[in-house]
C-alpha cells in the first residue's frame, strides 16, 4: 500500500510504483525526478523507444485510447499511482478504475475534463465564471463557418482534443475555413470530431501559470512568458514582466481552476494578458512544455515539483534563482535526427541542452531544448538563442 513519505527500493515488493501514460520529453524529466525519490517507474506510449521509456524501469507499448489494453496493463503492473502525461487517453476507463480504488494523478475527473476542450471551457467559463475568449462548439464545417461569421474573422479553430498546435489554425477569412476544418479533422489527437471556434484575442502577451497543488497547499511559480507559433511553443522565459494587478488576477484564476479540478500535482494554466486583464486559455493537469525553462531558473523544476506533489510530499516556497530563457529546437523532415554543435553550444555561459532522444522525426518535431540563465532576462535570452543557433539538426 502506498504510504506518502515512505519509499523502498524499486526492486522491492514495497516499492512505490508509478505508471506514466504517455512518455514524451516532459514525462522523461518526471521519470528522472520520481526515480530520485526511489520510485519504481513504468512508462507507456503508443510507440517504442519514447523518451521516458529510455529511463524508466519498464515500459509498455499500446494506444492510450485502447481501453482494454489500458485495463490490462494497469492490472498487470498494479501501480500505486497512474499519471496521465498526454491528452489522448481512454479517460472513462480511468474514471471507472479510480472509483474502484486506483489512484489517478491528479484525479480521473481532471484528466477527463482537460483532455477535451469542451469540458474544461464549460467548467471555467460557465461554472467558475472566469474570463475566456468568446467561443462556439461545432460538429461540422458548416457550423464552423457559421461560428466564424458570428464571432468574426480572424478566429481560431481547434480540435476538442489535441496538443502542441496539432490541428489548430487561425482562420483569417470565411474562404479559409474549409482548409482549417480539414486540418482539424486530420490533426486531432483522437481522430476527427467536434471542434471549438474561438474569437481572436488581441492580447499583449501570453503566460503560463505553473500551479502546484500539494499536501501543504496550492502555490504558483513565477510567471512564465512564452511565444507560440501555430499553437506550438517556441520560446519561454521566466520571470515574465507584468503588472502586479495582472499577476494577482492570473494567480487567482489559476488557483480557482486547479482547486476545482482537485488532486495533487503540477498544472500548466495558460492565459492571455491584455493590460491588467487576464483571460483564461487552457489548462493541462501535468507539467507544461513552456515550463522547460524552469530547468534553468528555479530551485525545483516543474518536474521536481510535480513528483513531490503527486507523492504526497510537501512543496517548499518556490524560488527563482536566476532569470532563465528556453528555445525549442525542431527537426524538419522524415528520418532519424542527428544533432550536432554541442561543443560550441555548451561553451555559452550558464547554458544547458536537453536532447529528448526521440527515435525519428516526421514532418516537424520538437527534438531538444536550449536553456540558459543570466543576471537579467535579456542576458538569459541572448544566451539561450546563442545556444540554439550553435546547434544543427539533420534528418537522415
Amino acid at each position: 500500500m502506498f504510504t506518502p513519505g515512505t519509499f523502498a527500493p524499486p526492486s522491492s515488493t514495497r516499492a512505490t510504483r508509478v505508471m506514466l501514460l504517455g512518455s514524451g520529453e516532459l514525462g522523461k524529466e518526471v521519470v528522472i525526478e520520481l526515480q530520485r525519490l526511489g520510485c519504481d517507474v513504468i512508462a507507456c506510449d503508443r510507440y517504442a523507444g519514447a523518451p521516458a521509456m529510455q529511463v524508466a524501469h519498464r515500459s509498455h507499448v499500446f494506444s492510450m485510447l485502447d481501453g482494454k489494453a489500458l485495463r490490462r496493463v494497469i492490472a498487470e503492473e498494479k501501480p500505486d499511482l497512474v499519471v496521465p502525461e498526454i491528452e489522448a487517453i481512454a479517460t472513462d476507463v480511468l474514471v471507472e478504475l479510480e472509483a474502484a480504488g486506483q489512484r489517478v494523478v491528479p484525479t480521473a475527473r481532471a484528466a477527463k475534463l482537460t483532455m477535451n476542450r469542451e469540458g474544461i471551457r464549460r467548467l471555467v467559463a460557465e461554472e467558475l465564471g472566469l474570463p475566456t475568449s468568446p467561443y462556439r462548439f461545432v460538429a461540422t464545417e458548416a457550423e464552423a463557418g457559421a461560428a466564424g461569421a458570428a464571432l468574426g474573422f480572424p478566429c481560431v479553430l481547434k480540435p476538442l482534443m489535441s496538443s502542441s498546435g496539432h490541428g489548430q489554425s487561425v482562420v483569417k477569412t470565411p474562404d479559409a475555413m474549409k482548409a482549417a476544418w480539414d486540418y482539424a479533422q486530420t490533426g486531432a489527437r483522437a481522430g476527427a470530431g467536434r471542434c471549438i471556434v474561438e474569437g481572436f484575442i488581441r492580447f499583449d502577451y501570453e503566460i503560463t501559470v505553473l500551479t502546484v497543488s500539494a499536501s501543504n497547499g496550492i502555490q504558483c511559480c513565477p510567471a512564465v512568458g512564452h511565444v507560440q507559433i501555430d499553437g506550438d511553443y517556441r520560446e519561454s522565459w521566466q520571470p515574465c514582466a507584468m503588472s502586479d494587478a495582472a499577476w494577482a488576477q492570473a494567480q487567482d484564476s489559476a488557483k480557482k481552476v486547479v482547486g476545482n479540478l482537485g488532486g495533487w500535482g503540477l498544472f500548466g494554466v495558460e492565459c492571455f494578458v491584455c493590460g491588467d486583464e487576464v483571460i483564461f486559455s487552457e489548462v493541462s493537469p501535468r507539467p507544461h512544455d513552456t515550463g522547460l525553462v524552469t530547468i534553468g531558473g528555479q530551485q525545483l523544476s516543474e518536474f521536481a515539483l510535480h513528483a513531490r506533489a503527486i507523492l504526497g510530499l510537501p512543496v517548499p516556497p518556490i524560488t527563482l534563482l536566476r532569470p532563465a530563457h528556453s528555445v525549442a529546437l525542431l527537426g524538419h523532415g522524415d528520418g532519424v535526427p542527428v544533432i550536432s554543435g554541442l561543443v560550441e553550444a555548451l561553451a555559452v555561459p550558464e547554458s544547458q541542452v536537453r536532447i529528448f532522444g526521440k527515435p525519428e522525426c516526421k514532418g516537424h518535431r520538437r527534438l531538444a531544448v536550449a536553456v540558459a540563465t543570466g543576471a537579467t532576462p535579456e542576458e538569459a535570452k541572448e544566451r539561450a538563442r546563442a545556444v540554439a543557433a550553435a546547434i544543427t539538426i539533420k534528418i537522415e
